[in-house]
């Protein structure tokens, strides 16, 4: 048996294999001759059909298995004679004269770049008394009660109506609707819309015109005025909780009142900023990684990574609902973040080699533990991930890269930056 190679554009690599056609004839005859002695065919006894009668049915099936062996067999040993880093799986396709061809990339020889060129900003936050009150106001928001009033209604109010709408005379679909709930100033509804509406009472009919915005995202309305006629039926007027011990208690602090409460959003709010922080970092010191060390990506792993993506993308979709037929979707979407990806396998890969970056135990519990401290009984997550060892994998894989990250940023240039948890969270 002999191998011939070849460099063809980038890391990819086309061997020619030739194999002796006398071993693989004798090695079929013994694998035929295997199952010949158990075979189960119509009118005959197990094992004792005739090998010509096997066969004839076995044959294709033995020899398509014989010949991906031989040459599975015979490319490994010429990869390890021509010292080969494949990436991947080859690609076998017969060639001329009876031998075959195997397609395949190498790994790319990585010289990193000038680390100490990498920028990065570092967001710096202090959570502030009043990024806790203003967190307070959303979970009180949350549980807002609605009671009736006579009066007109104004900004926060809650209306229930019924309205019509035309265009030049006409109704048009998604105009007319019955007992429709309008909180007045959230803006879920456009804003004219809200101030037609505004100052009304329970039983009062008004008439206004609405003009849709031109990006509206109902084309056939966009840039279009409308005039509609609408009804309250009712009027109601926003109740948050008192800021008490009772509140501390529905959100889970059965001891320690609103003191706790606080303590409890501050600790969760700090944990927020210290996740954000760190990835905006971590993409800042990757992108940067990618910047000095440009190099070629094996075309393989790509696409591998490529078809990973998809089917976690078609799984997430089935998942919410969405049928399989109805997902049209091809995983060339994939090709860019799936480049990324690989590049940045292999480049961490190859950091956590040359310098020795490992994620020790206390780390991985450190980690299970800050992620227990979202959850109502820590000791419970904690315990979880100790049951299973793929768990404990996933936070080992999240420590190393985190220590990779931080090797990195050890060595780049980084400027930290006085930012509002507010401006942290994209809300400024």
């Amino acid at each position: 048996m002999t191998a011939t190679l070849e460099t063809l554009d980038g890391l990819s690599r086309r061997m020619t294999l030739n194999l002796n056609p006398a071993e693989i004839e004798t090695e079929v005859s013994k694998r035929l001759g295997k199952i010949a002695k158990s075979a189960r065919m119509d009118g005959f006894r197990p094992g004792k059909a005739p090998l010509k009668l096997v066969a004839a049915r076995y044959s294709g099936e033995i020899r398509g298995e014989v010949l991906g062996d031989a040459l599975q067999r015979q490319f490994s040993n010429a990869a390890l004679e021509h010292n080969l880093n494949v990436a991947g799986y080859p690609q076998f396709a017969p060639a001329a004269d009876g031998a075959f061809t195997a397609t395949f990339d190498v790994f790319p020889e990585i010289t990193v770049g000038d680390l100490s060129s990498i920028k990065v900003t570092r967001p710096v936050v202090e959570v502030s008394d009043t990024d806790v009150d203003r967190t307070l106001d959303v979970l009180r928001k949350q549980r807002v009660q609605y009671h009736t009033v006579e009066r007109e209604a104004a900004v926060g109010d809650r209306v229930h109506i019924d309205y019509a709408g035309t265009i030049a005379g006409e109704a048009f679909q998604g105009g007319e609707a019955k007992d429709f709930p309008v909180i007045l100033g959230e803006g879920r509804t456009l804003k004219e819309f809200e101030g037609g509406l505004m100052g009304m009472k329970a039983g009062e009919t008004r008439t206004f015109d609405v003009t849709f915005p031109e990006d509206y995202f109902a084309k056939e309305l966009a840039g279009k005025t409308a005039t509609f006629t609408a009804t309250v039926k009712m009027v109601h007027e926003a109740h948050l909780p008192e800021v008490d011990d009772d509140l501390a208690r529905s959100l889970g602090i059965p001891e320690g009142g609103v003191a706790r409460l606080k303590d409890e959003i501050r600790g969760n709010l700090a944990r927020e900023a210290k996740r954000r922080i760190q990835t905006r970092v971590k993409e800042q010191v990757l992108s940067g990684l990618l910047e000095v060390t440009p190099f070629d990506v094996p075309a393989s792993l790509v696409a591998m990574e490529r078809h990973a993506l998809l089917e976690k993308a078609v799984t997430d979709l089935k998942a919410r609902g969405m049928r399989e037929q109805d997902i049209q979707m091809r995983d060339e979407i994939f090709e860019p973040q799936a480049k990324r990806r690989v590049a940045l396998g292999l480049l961490m890969d190859q950091l956590v080699l040359a310098n020795d970056i490992t994620a020790s135990n206390d780390q991985v519990q450190a980690l299970v533990g800050e992620f227990a401290q979202s959850y109502e009984d820590p000791s419970e997550v904690v315990a979880w991930y100790q049951q299973d060892s793929s768990r404990l994998n996933e936070a080992r894989a999240l420590v190393l890269e985190e220590n990779i990250v931080n090797w990195l940023l050890e060595r780049a240039q980084v400027t930290d930056e006085a930012y509002t948890l507010e401006k942290l969270m994209g809300n400024k």
